[in-house]
C-alpha cells in the first residue's frame, strides 16, 4: 500500500473515531455499529474469497456460529458476555477447520456446493436442537456488557459504539499484516495461478485451510458480539438474506482489497436503512442493493476502490495535461 492510501485509511478511522462526539442519536449510533460488525464479516470474507479465490459460500457460518457461541455461553453457560465473545471466534475457527477439511482439494463450483451446504447443516442443527439453541425462536435476553458497575446499555450505545470500532480497527490491521506477509503473497499466488504456485513449493491444501481458519476468527468475534450488542441469537444469521447482503459488501467494496469491504459495509447499511423509512421501497432495496453489485461489476470488475482509483488517476492526467499545456503556450 501506499503512503497515500495508508494516510487516507488512517484519516477516515479518525473520523469515524470522532463520530460519537457529533452524533448524540442513538439509532445513528446503533446504524454504526452494525455497520462496523458487517464491516468485519465482509472484509474477513474478502481473505478467503478475494485474496485466496476461495469461492466460500459458508462464511456467514463463521458468524452465524460465533453467534451461538456467545449465547449459549452467556445466557446458558452464565460465562461472561466478553470472555463469550471471544469464545466465539474460537468455535467459528473450530468450524473453518472442520469445512476445510473437504474444501482443501477441491475446485470451482464443488467448493460452492459444499461450503453453503455446510451452512444449511449448521442451521439445521440449530433449529433441530431447540433445547440448547431455543429453535426456531432463538435465545433471547443475552447478558449485556459491562465493566464493573458501568453498564453498556446506559449511554446512549456509546460504549458499544468504541467497542465494535476498535474490534473493526483490531481486525482491519490484522488483516492488512497478514496479505502484505509472505503468506499473504502466497495466497495471491494461489489465486492468480495454482499450478504455478504448487511447482513453486506452495502447498495448495495448507494454504486455503490456513486462509479459511484466518478469516473465520474475527468473523466469529464479531458474531459473538451482535449476539451479546442485540441480546439475541436467531436462525436468520443463518439466511440468505444475511449472506447476499455480505457477499454484496465485497463484491460492491471491491474484491482483494480490505478496505474497499469496509466502506461499501458503513454505505450498504445506511442506505438500506434509509429506503426501508421510506414508504414503497421497504422490499425494493434489496432489487437496488443487487443492481448496484451488477452496475459496479460491469463498470469495474475491482469494485468501488477501483473506480476510485480511475476517477483519481484520472483527475491527475488532467492536472497535468493542464500544466503541461500551460507551459507550452507559455514558452
Amino acid at each position: 500500500m501506499t503512503r497515500t492510501r495508508i494516510a487516507a485509511i488512517l484519516v477516515a478511522f479518525a473520523l469515524l473515531a470522532l463520530v460519537p462526539l457529533v452524533v448524540t442519536d442513538s439509532y445513528v449510533r446503533h446504524l454504526f455499529i452494525i455497520a462496523f460488525i458487517y464491516a468485519v464479516v465482509a472484509s474477513n470474507w474478502d481473505l478467503s474469497l478475494g485474496y485466496t479465490g476461495l469461492f466460500n459460500f459458508g462464511h456467514l457460518t463463521f458468524f452465524g456460529v460465533g453467534v451461538y457461541t456467545a449465547a449459549i455461553l452467556a445466557e446458558t453457560v452464565e460465562l461472561s458476555p466478553w470472555a463469550a465473545i471471544l469464545c466465539g471466534g474460537i468455535t467459528a475457527a473450530l468450524a473453518a477447520l472442520l469445512i476445510s477439511a473437504p474444501v482443501a482439494r477441491l475446485k470451482g463450483i464443488y467448493v460452492v456446493l459444499v461450503t453453503f451446504a455446510f451452512s444449511q447443516l449448521a442451521m439445521q442443527v440449530v433449529l433441530s436442537q431447540s433445547d440448547i439453541t431455543g429453535g426456531a425462536e432463538g435465545i433471547v435476553r443475552i447478558p449485556y456488557l459491562q465493566v464493573g458497575d458501568y453498564r453498556f446499555i446506559r449511554d446512549y450505545n456509546l460504549a458499544y459504539y468504541y467497542t465494535a470500532f476498535a474490534m473493526l480497527c483490531v481486525s482491519t490491521v490484522f488483516l492488512l499484516a497478514v496479505v502484505a506477509s509472505p503468506f499473504g503473497k502466497s495466497l495471491r499466488a494461489l489465486r492468480d495461478n495454482p499450478d504455478y504456485a504448487a511447482s513453486r513449493g506452495i502447498s495448495v491444501a495448507r494454504q486455503r485451510i490456513m486462509s479459511l481458519v484466518l478469516s473465520a476468527v474475527f468473523t466469529g468475534i464479531a458474531g459473538g458480539f451482535y449476539a451479546i450488542y442485540l441480546r439475541v441469537a436467531s436462525p436468520e444469521v443463518f439466511g440468505f438474506g444475511t449472506l447476499s447482503l455480505a457477499l454484496s459488501m465485497v463484491l460492491i467494496g471491491g474484491v482483494g482489497t480490505i478496505i474497499g469491504p469496509v466502506l461499501a459495509a458503513l454505505f450498504l447499511t445506511f442506505l438500506t436503512e434509509a429506503m426501508a423509512g421510506i414508504r414503497g421501497l421497504e422490499d425494493a432495496r434489496f432489487i437496488v442493493v443487487a443492481l448496484a453489485m451488477i452496475l459496479v461489476l460491469r463498470l469495474a470488475p475491482g469494485g468501488s476502490i477501483e473506480m476510485l482509483s480511475r476517477l483519481r488517476l484520472g483527475a491527475g492526467f488532467r492536472s497535468r495535461r493542464e500544466t503541461t499545456d500551460t507551459a507550452g503556450n507559455r514558452s
